[in-house]
């Protein structure tokens, strides 16, 4: 097929500093830099859609007199099942209320009750210390940030522009390990654009597409991890994915999530005949960790077939519902489903990546130039399994710290980078590839490497997989890259992430379990894959 006409590709783009990502991680870093920095934040949909929009819980800050740093960094411990880091677990716990006062300073309207910050309590939290507005805390801290920054006139936002590849010194054949920016595919074009910075900040959110059921926005395909990756970077814990419990079960409800803070609330799981199962599984019943709850809910669909359980909270009378969960009663409602009256059907689905790019207390990635933050970065501080609303302030103090490392950095002139090279390839004839693949793959990985994994699960994972890889390298080097595209190509290589991992831990820890080795070791060691392994 002849290749097909082009405009002329425009010439790079210069900034001092790329995000790519434009959720709390990336925004927050966006802000703390554009004082004196002129930052681009690129980002693949519009500037509102990724996960942290979608955050309902809160943000997890010691706030009252009766908590304590060590209470929290405790809970984090017992949820983390030995393998959070100590130091990014007290950094980010300790800098987390000056978090929420930056935010509370940017105007960010939290609930309040008797003139103080209303917190409320979540699964594996031994004291109240999550800050909330009502039930939607993602959309209106996302809202807010937004609007900050496309005030500001040294933020550039690049909606519609999806992360291709990072630009590195030896892929241009020049001495060292350096990230000196990235391409990116322009929608609106269809062009690759070339963007040259100094300084990267990934900050692409998880990977949550790569399972068929996940409460994740379409956007968390893993294009930050899978891209570090690509470039040579170590990739940490990603065996650990986070299946959140109650997602609701509805044909017409995709990916709604009910927040933890329903349980918190006094929310009881039920199985469809109204009998209380949680008792059967753990002392702390409904309040026990995301990875207890969501085993409980799944062997209990699968003992008894059911298609979903039930989440009972309409003990609570209904001004209170309405106060505490407005979005999530209106959302019932309109389907039909009286959280007041009746319970609300859920089932477990994916809900967060622990592992991703290892990266240090400062964002740090194995590459000069390149940061990690967010879902997108391993710190360490979520182990073998995320607290509840540990990932919000993570993102801020992760956004922070790399920040400050950035600004008290001097990094030299880059060399002048090369325009993407399309004069090989053809548009591609044959779309149905890359929906099939997507498809299949959602399939199996929710099959095999979801919940409750086996030997013998891995190991067919692993191989269809591999047949993936090897068709979507094939598509990707004779056809013009889509957006599609390139998210199945960055779901595959996170698969493969996941699978390797999974593998390699041979034991039950936290969010992994598997049959084969149900027992939990006595040491706790981290999984970290290198690409040149």
């Amino acid at each position: 097929m002849p290749s097909r006409q082009t405009t002329p590709t425009p010439a790079t783009l210069h900034f001092d500093v790329l995000i790519v990502g434009s959720g709390l991680a990336g925004l927050s870093s966006a802000l703390l830099l554009a004082p004196t920095k002129r930052v681009a934040v690129i980002t693949k949909r519009a500037v509102s859609e990724g996960s942290s929009g979608w955050a309902q819980g809160g943000i997890a800050a010691v706030w009252s007199k009766d908590d304590s740093f060590d209470a929290h960094i405790a809970d984090t411990l017992v949820a983390g099942a030995g393998l959070c880091d100590l130091a990014a677990t007290r950094c980010v716990v300790e800098n987390a209320p000056k978090a929420i006062a930056w935010l509370q300073t940017l105007g960010v309207p939290f609930s309040e009750e008797d003139g103080h910050l209303h917190l409320t309590r979540e699964g594996g939290h031994s004291a109240r210390r999550i800050v909330h507005v009502t039930d939607a805390t993602g959309a209106a801290v996302q809202r807010t940030l937004i609007d900050a920054a496309k005030k500001n006139p040294n933020i550039t936002l690049f909606e519609q522009h999806t992360l291709v590849d990072l630009i590195t010194s030896d892929k241009l054949g020049l001495p060292g390990k350096r990230c000196l920016g990235l391409y990116a595919l322009d929608d609106a074009t269809d062009q690759v654009l070339t963007f040259e910075a100094p300084q990267t900040i990934l900050a692409t959110g998880g990977a949550g597409k790569v399972y068929l059921y996940t409460t994740n926005p379409d956007t968390a395909t893993g294009d930050g991890i899978a891209a570090a990756w690509r470039a040579g970077c170590r990739a940490q814990n990603m065996e650990f994915i986070q299946f959140h419990p109650t997602c609701l079960y509805h044909p017409h409800a995709k990916s709604f999530l009910i927040s933890e803070a329903v349980r918190g609330e006094g929310g009881r799981l039920l199985l469809p005949d109204g009998t209380r199962f949680m008792p059967a599984h753990d002392a702390r019943l409904e309040l026990a960790p995301r990875d207890v709850v969501a085993r409980a809910i799944d062997f209990e669909m699968k003992k008894g077939g059911f298609d979903c359980v039930y989440l009972d909270i309409s003990h609570q009378p209904l001004s209170f519902l309405k106060e505490h969960f407005p979005n999530i009663y209106a959302r019932c409602l309109e389907l039909g489903i009286d959280i007041s009256q009746q319970p609300i059907p859920v089932v477990p689905a994916a809900h967060y990546t622990c592992g991703g790019v290892l990266a240090d207390l400062q964002g740090r990635t194995d590459i000069d130039g390149l940061y990690a933050i967010g879902e997108t970065a391993c710190s360490g501080l979520h182990g073998a399994n995320r607290l509840a609303s540990n990932s919000l302030v993570e993102c801020m103090v992760f956004a922070q710290a790399a920040a400050q490392d950035i600004l008290h950095s001097t990094r030299s002139a880059t060399p002048s980078l090369p325009a993407w090279d399309e004069s090989r390839v053809s548009d591609p004839d044959e779309m149905v590839v890359i929906s099939h693949n997507w498809d299949e793959l959602r399939r199996f990985m929710w099959d095999y490497v979801g919940i409750v994994r086996t030997n013998k699960r891995l190991e067919r994972a692993a191989h269809r997989v591999a047949m993936l890889q090897g068709e979507i390298h094939e598509f990707y080097s004779r056809f013009h890259v889509t957006r599609d595209l390139l998210e199945l190509r960055n779901l595959v290589q996170v698969a493969d992430l996941i699978v390797r991992s999974a593998q390699a831990r041979h034991e039950s820890r936290g969010l992994h379990f598997s049959r084969d080795y149900p027992q939990m070791l006595d040491q706790a060691l981290p999984t970290t894959l290198s690409p040149k392994a």
